[in-house]
């Protein structure tokens, strides 16, 4: 199906959430790794957050508060804010919440999303951006921010051109 054409690398971004119940957004522009005249793809193999409060020595705890709760996404295509599990441009999804207690838990998703070990195995991603939504239900602290880093360990491929129409194809029925 695909021909590797890189070993696997890492893209990050870093989205800053300022402002309670509101969707945050960032990019990581692909146009340089997707070329459709080549029939090529970000083939992505996983995907990791890390939770940071308004700086890096700053624990999350003290910016989300007890029984806070932060949601992050990754799409391959801009829906303009969180979407549902079952949408087919939902690459990845993390959440991370506070109890009462001061604990730091995962609730409804489990991360990293991994998508296999062996060369076939991951998202393959033909649009020209990943869109990342991120959203926290309660800010606190002298500086109530948190700041979410998306990790994306990702390869170039090759794709045959049928496999590559019937990925474009999907994304494009994602977008209806």
């Amino acid at each position: 199906m695909a021909t590797k054409k890189t070993s696997m690398f890492t893209l990050t971004e870093r989205v800053t959430i300022t402002a309670a119940a509101t969707d945050t957004f960032a990019t990581i522009d692909l146009s340089s790794y997707v070329d459709v005249g080549d029939r090529q793809a970000l083939q992505v193999h996983s995907v990791d957050f890390i939770y940071q409060g308004s700086d890096p020595a700053t624990d999350v705890v003290a910016n989300i508060g007890n029984g806070g709760e932060v949601k992050v996404q990754v799409t391959d295509l801009n829906r303009g804010g969180l979407v549902f599990a079952d949408d087919r441009a939902l690459v990845a999804s993390g959440n991370l919440a506070t109890d009462g207690q001061g604990g730091i838990y995962n609730t409804l998703d489990q991360y990293p999303d991994n998508f296999g070990k062996g060369s076939e195995d991951g998202r393959y991603v033909v649009n020209d951006a990943l869109y990342i939504t991120a959203n926290s239900v309660l800010l606190l602290g002298a500086t109530p921010e948190v700041n979410v880093t998306v990790k994306v360990n990702a390869s170039i491929v090759s794709l045959t051109a049928k496999d590559f129409m019937a990925i474009a194809i999907q994304s494009t029925a994602a977008d209806n």
